[in-house]
Order: structure tokens, then C-alpha cells, then sequence
């Protein structure tokens, strides 16, 4: 069915090259978009305008001497009508004859209102500036198919209001987060996305061989983590950046293989300062894009406002789990994800298996709550608590059962930082493939100081929260497994 009906749009596409008229051309005579007709619409009117305006037609009912078009250009939707006795001698039946629904027009004429008050245009001219192949399926029924609408996306967001919704609502929250990191200060900086040592977080990258050097590189895992904290060491007190990371990963309703991410590093300033910051980031960026504080998500009503609970790590592992994960070594934490059905790694570390079974704990944390007092070995890139040496100065932020937000203090000891990277090479050569790699160049430029710092870091999972969609329903073009070509 859809080959026939692409056989005869190539033959129409024939008929307009025959006829001289180009299907494809460079230009447009367009004066007007449809949002500035529409505002101005009594205006033009009264003047006798005779506006030039362009769009795909989304519906064409035609009634014998008489067409009616539903015309979107991205910005509104106008109705144009073409009348025979209006048009030149022949032009109306040729524009029956070869346009159809989907294709892209321009058309020429004055404005008038129906006489059940549409707004129109009425058509004395028209141009084909794009002739379709394909049909656009109907707007009523639009793709109901998940993979269908993810593979052709560029028919989901034109058919379906709420899916070009979220594009337009998460343009909008990135430019919330930008504005507010700006307001306070923070400079917005571009960093590597190759590098010789992926850091910044416990994740498998991807890899890659760069040729000019003739070596592997990695994708980055985080936005910039040790770069920016090598800013701190060049003397710039805050920075930030949004930009994309990649992670060879699982997928789920939350989780995605690439990704946009904002970090960003305050000099002078501790996990305390940086998670009440990153709250009222929070907060601005969801009244900025919803304009409201209170939202429906994963089954949980979260209210974002106001003071939210500090929470002790440990503490709420104990209350949920029955576990001491002070006391407890790496047998028994394994012994304890299995009888919860913990799928983990044979070779897992007591900070791996730690790290499972907070993440089971959260599940049921409607929040907003901030975790603190987190264990040293879950983080190698945080500063130990003075008087708690086991712990760092490192907060999350739990959100209908989901991380959405971290920190930490930096650490800046050169010494302390090199012993780390060494413990966590050790758990990679035992297996872990997602434990922090060393980055010795890193260590060089702590040796030369860095401020006492703080860190937070983000991704896009905060917005798929806010409108409570998963993760992959949120970015424009998810990454699908090709379709052989039939």
C-alpha cells in the first residue's frame, strides 16, 4: 500500500518537472511566518496584504470548485482556501493534480474570515517548495508504536502536541540551568570530550582509536570533571558546563548511553554551600520551565519547596535493610544483595555491593531529601569528613526514588588523591571494569594547589522527572539498533 502510493507521488513529482515547476527549490518568496499572520491578522486585513506564506499541508479537503489547507510551518497553523474562479486558467486543477498532504506549499493571496470566523488565507498563487514521497500518517491516530515513533521521530513531534511539548519545555530548562549558574557568577566553559583517561565517575566508557595519534581514546564519562578542577588549579573560581557524556552502560526508564550533563565547580566553597546551591538551582529551574513546585513523578507527589531532609547514609541502609555496612564485610553485603535479588558481579567490592543496596533503600524515598555522610570507598574523588575519616563531604539528591543531583567537597590533597587512584586501579585489574581509572596528569596539577573546592553534577534525568516520562521519551533521537533495508 504505502509503495503504491509512493509510485504515484513520483509520477506527480514528473508531472511539475514537465511543467517546468522546480519540486525542490532553493528559495522562498515568504513574507510572513503563520504565528506574525495570525497576530496580525486585522491589520494585514484592513490593509489588503497580500502575504506570502509557507508550510507543509497537514489536511487538504477538497470540495469540487473549492480546497480548503491546513498549513503548519512550525510556529501556527492557518487555514488556506483555493477557489477555481480565483486562480489563473488551469492552475487549480494542476494543484489538485499533483499536490497532496504532507507535501511543503507556498501560497499568495488576501485575508479573509469564513463565515463560520476561520481565520484564511485565500490562495491566488501557489509554489511547491518540497514534494513528499511518503504519506504522513493521520494526525488522529499519529504512531502509536513505541519503536515506530522513536525511529521516526520527526513524524512523533509533528503529529503528537505533547511529544513537541517536551522539546520545547526542555530547551527551556537547560536554558533555566544556564541562566541561573550565570546570574551567580559561574563561567560557562567547553571541555574535552577525547580523552587519554576518562574521569569524573565509576562508569565504562566507549572507546575509540584516535589516528592522527595513533592511540585509544575514550568518550567522556563526565562533564568535565578533572578538567574543570584544572581550572580551579589556573585560578578561575566558577565554572560550569552543559554538555554531552557517554556511558557504555545498561539502558532503562533512567538510564541512557549519552547524555546532557551540567557540572559544575566552586572554589572556596563546601558540600554544604554547594547542595544548598544546587537546591535553589533545583527549585528556580522547575518553576522557571513548569511554573510550579509541585509535581507527580514515578508515582510520587514531590514537592520541591522549601528546607528539604538531611539524611544520614548509613542510617537509612540500617532502617530499611537490617544492615551494618560499617561492620559488615564484602561476604556478608554479598550475601545480603543475593537474598534481595541483587544481581551484581562475582568480584564486586564492598563499595560496589554497598552501592547496590543503597540504591535498593531509595526506591521507596519519596524526598526531596539530601543523603550525606557518605563512605569513603563509594567516592575517590571526595574529601573525608575531618573527625569521620571513613565518610566524605559528598550529598545526593533522592527524588521519587531516584539520584537526581550530587556533590561533593573536592579533594585536593595530591597524596591522598594518588593513594585513591591506586586503590581503584587495584579493582580494576581485579575485574571492575567501572571502578575510577588513574589519572596521573591530574595528580601533577594538584601538586601545584588547588583551592578548597565544591562540585555538583546533574543530567537530563531531572527534567524526564519533572515531566514524568522515562529518560529515553525525553531526548530527540534515541539510539536504535538499524533496521535492515528491505
Amino acid at each position: 500500500m504505502l509503495e503504491e502510493i509512493r509510485t504515484e507521488r513520483l509520477k506527480k513529482l514528473a508531472l511539475l518537472k514537465e511543467r517546468g515547476r522546480d519540486p525542490y527549490p532553493c528559495r522562498t518568496r515568504r513574507t510572513h511566518t503563520l504565528a506574525a499572520v495570525l497576530r496580525d491578522f486585522s491589520a494585514l486585513a484592513q490593509a489588503d496584504a497580500r502575504p506570502v506564506i509557507a508550510g507543509r499541508i497537514m489536511s487538504k479537503r477538497a470540495q469540487g470548485a473549492l480546497t480548503f489547507l491546513d498549513l503548519f510551518d512550525g510556529t501556527a497553523r492557518l487555514q488556506a482556501v483555493l477557489k477555481r474562479d480565483e486562480m489563473e486558467d488551469g492552475e487549480y486543477d494542476f494543484f489538485l493534480s499533483v499536490v497532496d498532504q504532507g507535501d511543503f506549499i507556498e501560497v499568495e493571496g488576501p485575508l479573509f474570515t469564513t463565515k463560520r470566523g476561520q481565520q484564511s488565507l485565500l490562495v491566488t498563487r501557489w509554489a511547491m517548495l518540497s514534494k513528499s514521497l511518503q504519506p504522513i500518517p493521520d494526525e488522529w491516530y499519529g504512531l502509536k508504536d513505541e519503536d515506530e515513533r522513536y525511529r521516526k521521530r520527526y513524524l512523533d513531534f509533528l503529529l503528537n502536541p505533547a511529544s513537541r511539548e517536551i522539546v520545547e519545555r526542555k530547551a527551556a530548562f537547560w536554558r533555566a540551568v544556564r541562566t541561573f549558574h550565570e546570574q551567580r557568577g559561574f563561567l560557562e566553559v567547553r571541555t574535552p570530550v577525547l580523552e587519554s583517561t576518562p574521569g569524573g565517575g565509576d562508569a565504562r566508557p566507549f572507546v575509540t582509536h584516535h589516528h592522527a595519534l595513533d592511540m585509544d581514546v575514550y568518550l567522556r564519562i563526565s562533564a568535565g570533571e578533572l578538567w574543570q578542577k584544572r581550572l580551579m588549579v589556573a585560578g578561575f573560581p566558577k565554572t560550569f558546563e552543559i554538555g554531552r557524556i557517554f556511558r557504555n552502560e545498561g539502558m532503562s526508564s533512567e538510564h541512557l548511553q549519552d547524555y546532557d550533563q551540567c557540572e559544575a565547580y566552586w572554589a572556596y566553597a563546601d558540600y554544604r554551600a554547594m547542595y544548598t546551591f544546587l537546591r535553589e538551582c533545583f527549585q528556580f529551574v522547575a518553576e522557571e520551565t513548569f511554573g510550579t513546585l509541585k509535581f507527580s513523578m514515578r508515582g510520587f507527589e514531590v514537592n520541591l519547596g522549601g528546607e528539604w531532609e538531611v539524611a544520614d547514609y548509613a542510617t537509612l541502609i540500617r532502617e530499611h535493610l537490617k544492615v551494618d555496612i560499617w561492620k559488615e564485610d564484602r561476604e556478608a553485603l554479598a550475601a545480603k544483595a543475593d537474598e534481595l535479588g541483587i544481581t551484581h558481579e562475582p568480584e564486586a567490592g564492598k563499595g560496589r555491593l554497598v552501592d547496590l543496596l543503597w540504591k535498593q533503600v531509595r526506591k521507596n524515598i519519596a524526598g526531596p531529601l539530601i543523603l550525606v555522610n557518605e563512605p569513603l570507598f563509594t567516592s575517590p574523588l571526595a574529601k573525608k569528613i575531618p573527625d569521620k575519616p571513613h565518610m566524605v563531604e559528598r550529598f545526593h539528591f533522592v527524588i521519587a526514588g531516584s539520584e537526581l543531583g550530587q556533590g561533593y567537597s573536592e579533594l585536593n590533597d595530591p597524596l591522598d588523591q594518588c593513594k585513591r587512584f591506586e586503590e581503584q586501579q587495584a579493582l580494576r585489574d581485579a575485574g571492575d571494569e567501572e571502578a575510577h581509572m588513574a589519572d596521573w596528569d591530574f595528580v601533577e596539577a594538584l601538586e601545584y594547589g588547588m583551592p578548597p573546592a565544591a562540585g555538583h553534577g546533574f543530567s537530563e534525568r531531572y527534567f524526564a522527572y519533572l515531566v514524568d516520562k522515562p529518560v529515553r521519551e525525553t531526548q530527540l533521537f534515541p539510539l536504535m539498533r538499524p533496521r535492515p533495508r528491505s
